[in-house]
């Protein structure tokens, strides 16, 4: 079971999760004779990201393990960056600031446009609550 899952409290529930676009999955192949390519594919496979209704959830690591959330009503701002190539091929980078909470960069994503918008979906949802 992930570590979203196992995290959500009463009434929560995964409203969207992210995955690394194909191109970091490919580069990690393209370096397995490298002890680098094993990292990265470690890496991938022991990122989650995800959107819940009530906040949004990126953990990183395997035996180390490291979190990073922020509750949808201390979401200020989200900002996207997307390269050209990164516009070409549907990756990018999703920069998630709270109020007084620090920020959440989630690198390399999928279809970073559909992560804000159910992001600003759930946050909508969150202040109708």
């Amino acid at each position: 079971m992930s570590y979203a899952r196992k995290s959500l409290v009463t009434g929560e529930r995964i409203v969207y999760e992210a995955r690394f676009h194909w191109t970091s999955k490919l580069a990690a192949v393209l370096c397995l004779p490298f002890v680098v390519g094993l990292f990265m594919l470690i890496r991938i496979w022991t990122t989650e990201m995800a959107v819940t209704n009530r906040r949004i959830i990126y953990k990183r690591g395997w035996i180390a393990l490291v979190t990073d959330e922020i509750n949808l009503n201390r979401l200020e701002e989200v900002n996207l960056k997307q390269s050209i190539t990164g516009r070409l091929l549907g990756y990018g980078k999703v920069i998630c600031q709270g109020t007084g909470v620090g920020e959440i960069e989630l690198p390399a994503i999928d279809d970073p446009l559909r992560f804000r918008k159910e992001l600003q979906e759930a946050q909508v949802q969150a202040e109708r609550r």
